[in-house]
């Protein structure tokens, strides 16, 4: 799968994508999207979730994804990352991981260091 982050101001969320799908209402924790710079930015002070953009998951052939210079962030379904481990090895409370565009002068463990991922829902 490929995934773009969208600027949802230039489509029509309405409307069903030609191909792929629209996902929206998510949160990030540990970081925020920074629509200036289309990049992953570190977490405004005191701000510990943030709404993510509507991401567009597009399938593509594995030879034509070029992820570039992206993290790839865990999505759980909330935010205690505990859960039976299947046998997959991974958590019962992970959904997958999406790719999502980060600064150049980022690298993976920067936002792996401050556990960034995303959670489909708050455990308030």
């Amino acid at each position: 799968m490929d995934y773009k982050v969208l600027d949802e101001s230039k489509i029509d969320a309405n409307r069903a994508p030609e191909d792929g799908v629209y996902i929206y209402g998510l949160f990030v924790e540990g970081c925020r999207w920074d629509e200036r710079k289309e990049a992953l930015e570190e977490s405004n002070p005191k701000v510990l979730y943030t709404e993510m953009k509507m991401i567009h998951i597009l399938p593509k052939n594995r030879a034509d994804i070029d992820y570039g210079h992206s993290y790839c962030c865990p999505v759980y379904k909330q935010a205690r990352r505990a859960g039976t481990l299947s046998t997959t090895g991974h958590s019962t409370n992970f959904v997958l991981d999406i790719y999502i565009p980060m600064q150049k002068k980022h690298s993976h463990k920067h936002w792996i260091k401050r556990g960034v991922a995303m959670l489909t829902m708050l455990s308030d």
